[in-house]
């Protein structure tokens, strides 16, 4: 997938899933939740249970949702997602093979930075556009607002720090789309199973940023 088409559907979209699961039946189960109240971005973490199957099984089941990874910190692990199928590619930090290996497959690749001079480095690098990470630690939007003057041509994707109140406040401040963990994954609700509430959740994050 090219970085226009990946970009295009960010545009659409806005908002990325992130799934941490500690079973993989877990994971499905969120991913399905997720999908129903309209979400089409998702991210499984590669640390969530047997996630190289969980991304594959998905890819199937969700024809109409790109299905991506995220937290890979090696290039092993990168080469190992996009063998199962990721469309998507996350990373918590700036890792030059790693982005090297991403654009050599034609997968977009979005590093986590924090600084403009991480920011502008990994998109020099050929990111397709940047995790800002944890962008509540130095301000939320009102530092994704003052990064747009010098850097407001490089693609940001806020995380940590991100609500169902506050994403509409991102992307008024420039962020492309946002992402989004444990606030449409509460830990109760998964708890109990209660599907059609996190479906709720994410219905309503997607109206909010219509």
């Amino acid at each position: 997938m090219s970085n226009q088409i990946w970009l295009s559907q960010l545009r659409k979209h806005r908002a990325i899933a992130v799934i941490r699961a500690s079973t993989m039946e877990l994971g499905e189960q969120m991913a399905m939740a997720v999908a129903c109240g309209g979400m089409q971005l998702i991210e499984i973490t590669w640390n969530s249970d047997r996630a190289a199957e969980l991304i594959a099984k998905l890819r199937a089941e969700l024809p109409d949702c790109l299905i991506g990874t995220g937290t890979l910190f090696n290039v092993q692990q990168l080469k190992n997602a996009i063998a199962s199928g990721a469309q998507f590619l996350f990373s918590p930090h700036v890792d030059m093979a790693m982005i090297t290996a991403a654009v050599a497959k034609d997968v977009p690749i979005i590093p986590g930075a924090l600084t403009p001079t991480e920011i502008v480095s990994a998109w020099h690098q050929g990111a397709s556009c940047v995790k800002v990470f944890p962008v509540q630690a130095l301000g939320g939007a009102s530092y994704i607002s003052s990064l747009q003057g010098p850097l407001g041509h490089i693609p940001l994707i806020p995380t940590g720090g991100v609500t169902l109140e506050n994403a509409p406040e991102f992307i008024q401040a420039g962020a492309v789309a946002v992402g989004l963990s444990s606030e449409l994954f509460p830990k109760k609700l998964v708890a109990v199973e209660n599907w059609q509430a996190i479906a709720q959740h994410a219905g309503k994050l997607i109206q909010h940023l219509a």
